[in-house]
This record gives C-alpha cells, sequence and structure tokens, in this order.
C-alpha cells in the first residue's frame, strides 16, 4: 500500500500536519497507536484546552525559552493568530482569558478536538487507530513504515510527530527517538521541564508548610554566584516533597539545567510580597504596633500574608505569637519582613520526566530546516511536536509550537511528494 504523506503520531502537531499535506492535495494517511486522537490536546488546559495564545509573536517566542528563537522562520508561515483563524474557520469559537490564553467559547477541549477530527474526515484522511508502528525503513526514493501487525506501508513523505517522553500515559513514550536516530539524527538529552521540585529542606521534610499556597509571589532561581537567573511572578504551593504551582513550573527548567550540569542543589528566592516595598512594609507594621501596643505580634501581622506561613516565620526566628507588640524589637521586625521579602531555600531535583508536563531536550534543531520541518539528514523526512528539542512555559505556548510545525511539516512533506509524483 502507497501514500504520498504518512503521518505517526495524532496529537496537535500530528493532526495539524495531516490536515495541512491534506489541504496541499497529498494522499494522507495517520497512525496512532492510541484509542483516541489529540489526548494530549483533549486534557490541556485543565480539560478546557488552552489552543494558542494571543500575545505577540515576540512575547509568545519569549515563552518559549527551549530554542524558541527556532520558531520565527515557521511563525512568517504559520503563526499564533493563523492558528486562531483556523479554528475559528471551523466554527470554533475561541475566548481570550489572562496572559493571551486562548480557549474555545464552550470550555471543552472535545470541541476543539472534534472540529480537527471532522477536517480530517472531511479531507478524506485516512486515519487508522490502535495501530502501533514497529519500525522504519528508510530509502533512496520512498520509505516504509512496518506496522506491528505484520503489514508495510510505503510513503513518498513521512511525517513524525509522536511525542516526547512527559505525560507517557496521552501515548508520548519516546516511539519516534529511535526512528530519528536511524535517519542519522541527534537526540540531545532529555530530561524534564514544566515539572514539580523536590527539596530536602527541614521545612519540607517535616511536612511543616505542606499544602500551602502562596498567591502572586515572585520566585527566582540563583545562580552560583547567588544572582537571580530567571524570575516568575505568579502562584506557589509546598508540597510533602517540594513545591510545586504555576512558578515552579516555570522556573523548573532553568533548575534541571543547572542540575544537569553537576550542581547538587540548587537555590531559590522567594518573595512573598514582591508588590510592597521593604522599608515601606517595616515602617507601616512599626507605626501599626506603635499604635496597638498590647495587640500580640501575631495579630498585628494577621493579614499580611497567609496565617501558616506567618506561623512558620515566627516560629522560624524564635517569636512567641502571643507576645505583645511593644515587646518586640524594631530589629527583630526588620528581620521577619527581609526574610518575607528574601527567602531563600535549596531544591535538589525534580519529579520524573513521565510527571513532567513537557519534555526538554529531543531531535536538534541544527539538523531541521526551520522553514519547512524537514530533516536535513534524510530526503522525504518531516518532525514536529515535542519530539523537537523545542519547549515552552505552560499557557499555550507549546501547543501553538505543536500546531504551527505541524502546519509547516505536512504542507512541505505534502509539497516534497507531489514534486516526486510529478503531481
Amino acid at each position: 500500500m502507497s501514500y504520498d504523506v504518512v503521518i505517526i503520531g495524532g496529537g496537535p502537531s500530528g493532526l495539524m500536519a495531516a490536515i495541512a499535506a491534506a489541504e496541499n492535495g497529498a494522499k494522507t494517511i495517520l497512525f496512532e497507536k492510541g484509542r483516541k486522537l489529540g489526548t494530549k490536546l483533549a486534557i490541556s488546559g485543565g480539560g478546557r484546552c488552552n489552543v494558542t495564545n494571543r500575545l505577540p509573536e515576540d512575547e509568545v517566542i519569549k515563552h518559549i525559552p527551549g530554542n524558541g528563537k527556532f520558531l520565527y522562520s515557521p511563525f512568517s508561515v504559520f503563526n499564533n493568530y493563523d492558528i486562531i483563524d483556523f479554528f475559528e474557520g471551523m466554527g470554533v469559537g475561541l475566548k481570550e482569558e489572562d496572559h493571551g490564553r486562548m480557549f474555545p467559547v464552550t470550555n471543552s477541549a472535545k470541541t476543539v478536538v472534534n472540529a480537527l477530527i471532522d477536517k480530517l474526515a472531511e479531507l478524506g484522511v485516512e486515519v487508522r487507530m490502535k495501530t502501533p508502528v514497529k519500525a522504519v525503513h528508510y530509502d533512496d526514493t520512498e520509505h516504509t513504515v512496518m506496522l506491528e501487525d505484520g503489514s508495510k506501508v510505503n510513503t513518498a513523505s513521512l511525517v513524525i510527530a509522536v511525542g516526547g517522553k512527559a505525560v507517557p500515559h496521552t501515548g508520548s513514550t519516546g516511539d519516534g527517538y529511535a526512528w530519528a536516530k536511524k535517519a542519522g539524527h541527534t537526540v540531545t538529552e532529555l530530561y524534564p521541564t514544566e515539572v514539580a521540585l523536590t527539596s530536602g529542606e527541614t521545612f519540607i521534610q517535616n511536612k511543616s508548610l505542606q499544602g500551602l499556597s502562596l498567591r502572586d509571589v515572585a520566585l527566582s532561581v540563583l545562580n552560583k554566584k547567588g544572582k537571580p537567573m530567571i524570575t516568575h511572578q505568579m502562584d506557589m504551593i509546598f508540597t510533602h516533597f517540594g513545591i510545586s504551582g504555576p512558578a515552579v513550573l516555570r522556573c523548573s527548567q532553568f533548575v534541571v539545567k543547572e542540575l544537569i550540569k553537576g550542581r547538587e542543589e540548587v537555590s531559590m528566592l522567594l518573595d512573598v510580597l514582591p508588590y510592597k516595598h521593604e522599608e515601606q512594609l517595616v515602617q507601616s507594621i512599626l507605626k501599626t504596633m506603635e499604635e496597638n501596643p498590647k495587640k500580640s505580634i501575631k495579630n498585628t501581622l494577621k493579614g499580611i500574608i497567609p496565617e501558616r506561613f506567618l506561623d512558620f516565620m515566627l516560629t522560624s526566628h524564635k517569636i512567641n505569637a502571643e507576645q505583645k507588640a511593644a515587646t518586640v524589637a524594631t530589629e527583630t521586625i526588620r528581620t521577619v519582613i527581609h526574610h518575607l521579602k528574601h527567602f531563600r531555600f535549596t531544591v535538589n531535583g525534580s519529579l520524573p520526566l513521565k510527571k513532567a508536563f513537557v519534555t526538554g531536550g529531543g531531535i536538534s534543531i541544527k539538523e531541521i530546516a526551520p522553514k519547512t520541518m524537514q530533516s536535513k539528514q534524510m530526503h522525504g523526512l518531516y518532525f514536529c511536536g515535542e519530539i523537537l528539542d523545542i519547549h515552552g512555559y505552560t499557557g499555550g505556548y507549546n501547543i501553538t509550537s505543536a500546531l504551527v510545525t505541524g502546519r509547516i511539516a505536512g504542507m512541505n512533506a505534502a509539497n516534497e511528494a507531489m514534486q516526486k509524483t510529478g503531481i
């Protein structure tokens, strides 16, 4: 059996690649080893599917710190605004939420997935579910995809869109790396990103802060010299193993990369009150203490930060919570406030790759032509999505990368196939 374009993988990049290939006139087939298409899309954005982000192009690329600049070229052909037009053109209404995140107005990922599946059917793309690929054989003129049931499919152009190794229950189990290596590609070291971090700090080990959420804090990763490498201002949570939440996920890849370089632990700096200037805060509290000398120090400071964190800070500084405000030294208040603004602690690892939201590392982008997503090592071979060494923050950025690279790969795979067959 022969096709112009074979797509392996039914995630966001694979679905978009199949649609683009068929729209460009290619006889297209998509193989998906799982029972459903678009599994990762279905769980993204808490099941609401954060399809893309409406921020300006430069901002979107800034939010893809893992080789995002590679996307400038693909974006010149198909970008985040084109993604919005693409879905709205299929009748999927989108709405903008905080930080430019775009969701379907239905608040259901099924709307997005079903629109893509309907488009495949409309374009006549053949889809084979529960069809694992066993091996790929490359040849001078065409390639052969070997299926686990023993059958073979020949193709002029092959698009590998099988994802990375994060969230393996969606089918991303790293199958494509071996096929890439067979074609002569380099696969850079894989590591977890957008992942919770572990810590050996006493307050983590004794679970004194477990379950405590902090809103809109500034969290920084410090380099060896103690200077901030990156800071993110978002929410975070203390867990039984370390820290998690949006600010932590965004900082995580910088921590993991430092640990890969050989650091045993990485220091982090937490500012619990980023909107407040330290000295103004001190003066405000001292004034309250002066006006309410008989009030306990805990009640004086209550409301500034969550009570559990306040209890922790008072205990850490050996301050009796019931101590009268008038008896607490000014220097003690300065020290407590300084630590609220500069709470330093260490992390020593992360949860494993299978627990991460996104895979770091992958097929080296130096070996991929950015304008076409074609392999520089092998004719008729294209890659898209998370299998590439491109990764961003959560917030629609990884799906944007997947949809854009999928679109470019599918278009160009079809064009190459058409040229080969003389159509």
